[in-house]
């Protein structure tokens, strides 16, 4: 047992029951953990569990939600199916493009199942996240949240683990079979539980997201376990290619998230209101309604009925560092409405105004730190250890990254940069998109390849070592350049 440390102060608690209790210690600045006796079975499942990925986790908050007067008729729809007991299907796929609210949905539609009682858990995949995008945390993830909101199973999920702690170890068939369907038999609802999972297409390959479909398929197959699930996702041929197999004949339907122009006119409306109202120093002379009946309409043009263009104008515009006005201005500038090649032209033309305005002195900077964001080897990598890999001075990316708070999650200098939306990241990616802003660039990434050398070497002073660092690795598969030069 630890001994007790004194001026400690009480800190949050994973997990339930009588495990290990954590506390701070104010003049040294550490956690420290005290044990007060054997850990139960819930205790060792809490350890295998992506706490990020859940429908109410702290490093996702504020999660997104859809405002109450938008997509009414689809959350309904979803609602009624997950509360029949006499529906016809159990699984739905929910399937979108980049940016049309489908995590907005699916956050939505877990508070509403959680105050019904109905909701059995959520994941919410990220593309790159040590956690999120780790499928192998998806199950235990799912049970431990059945243990939460279910009383009736959390003993018997806990004995389970107890009995066999390795399962938390094997692979996500055995997982699924013996954490969630053995307990779920025990159930005596007529009305399933609802299991929501995010975002699938964001984790991992291809093979591991199919493995996953087909898993879901064999546990609503039992009919024995009380369990509905729902999977939201882009639709990539691979897992529509997944839902049209066998598997899944009789089992699914699939749910398509429309564009709906009248949903974004009114999330605008509601969020300009409340930006106008929020602000009364900086826009007590600006008239109202603001903006402007025609520049609102617009913008409901420009975002192709999909809400990931106006939440971005919105996050630009709500910057508490600047005059919400001048924000709009900005946006609207030379901004007339036009037919668009793509749904997400116009997307791309805000984050090209977004990025824009970094100051010039800037931008060889603001590549370099782009393409860490985007290829480095870490994804975790905190905020002050770019500054150090770069041989930027303290605080130097923060302070770059700035006006870019639209588009990327900023926090503190020991937390990693994180982006709001994969459609960034997909924009980034593509050097037709991004243009003039595009880091993945030969030149780019050999860069960063030869800062990345040099914090290898640091780290390491025998050379063989240096060759066994995943950095390392990750240098020597930069293409050369097309003139020769590597």
């Amino acid at each position: 047992m630890v001994e007790r440390a004194t001026n400690m102060a009480p800190a949050a608690v994973g997990g339930v029951g009588q495990g290990p209790r954590l506390k701070y210690d104010i003049k040294t600045d550490q956690l420290i953990m005290i044990n007060h006796g054997p850990d139960t079975g819930i205790h060792l499942l809490h350890r295998a569990v992506a706490l990020d990925a859940l429908y109410d986790s702290a490093e996702r908050f504020p999660q997104p939600k859809c405002h109450p007067e938008t997509r009414k008729e689809l959350l309904d729809n979803l609602y009624d199916w997950a509360t029949d007991p006499n529906s016809k299907y159990s699984i739905r796929w929910l399937h979108g493009p980049a940016g049309a609210g489908k995590s907005a949905v699916m956050q939505t539609l877990c508070g509403r199942l959680r105050d019904a009682q109905r909701l059995g858990g959520g994941f919410f995949f990220k593309r790159g996240h040590a956690t999120r995008g780790n499928a192998k945390m998806l199950f235990a993830t799912l049970a431990y949240e059945l243990a939460l909101y279910r009383s009736e199973l959390k003993d018997a999920i806990s004995r389970i683990v107890e009995t066999n702690p390795s399962l938390l170890g094997r692979g996500m068939d055995v997982q699924l079979r013996n954490l969630i369907l053995e307990p779920c038999k025990r159930l005596q609802d007529t009305i399933p539980l609802i299991l929501l999972v995010d975002g699938l297409d964001e984790c991992e390959d291809h093979r591991v997201q199919r493995d996953i479909l087909r898993l879901t398929a064999s546990t609503v197959n039992d009919p024995g376990v009380p369990l509905r699930i729902l999977v939201a996702s882009r639709p990539e041929p691979h897992i529509r290619e997944t839902f049209d197999n066998e598997y899944f004949q009789g089992l699914f339907d699939s749910v398509n998230i429309y564009q709906s122009f009248e949903d974004v006119r009114i999330y605008l409306r509601h969020e300009f209101l409340r930006i106008h109202r929020e602000h009364p120093t900086t826009m007590q002379n600006i008239p109202t309604p603001w903006p402007s009946p025609e520049i609102l309409e617009i913008l409901v043009e420009k975002s192709s009925g999909y809400f990931i263009y106006a939440s971005t104008v919105i996050k630009f515009v709500d910057d508490e560092y600047s005059w919400p006005s001048q924000q709009l201005d900005i946006i609207t500038r030379n901004l007339v409405p036009h037919d668009a090649e793509s749904p997400f032209e116009a997307l791309d033309q805000l984050y090209i105004q977004i990025l824009s305005g970094i100051p010039a002195r800037y931008r060889p900077r603001l590549f370099e730190i782009l393409c860490v964001i985007m290829h480095y080897p870490d994804s975790t990598i905190p905020l002050m250890e770019i500054d150090n890999l770069l041989a930027l001075e303290p605080g130097a990316v923060l302070l770059i990254l700035r006006p870019l708070h639209s588009v990327l999650k900023l926090s503190c200098n020991q937390e990693p940069i994180r982006v709001h939306h994969a459609s960034f990241r997909d924009f980034l990616d593509s050097q037709e998109r991004s243009s003039i802003f595009y880091p993945g660039s030969p030149q780019h990434r050999a860069k960063l390849g030869h800062s990345i050398l040099k914090a290898v070497a640091y780290r390491h002073e025998d050379p063989r070592k240096s060759r066994e660092d995943s950095s390392f690795r990750w240098c020597v598969q930069i293409p050369p350049f097309a003139d020769g030069r590597s």
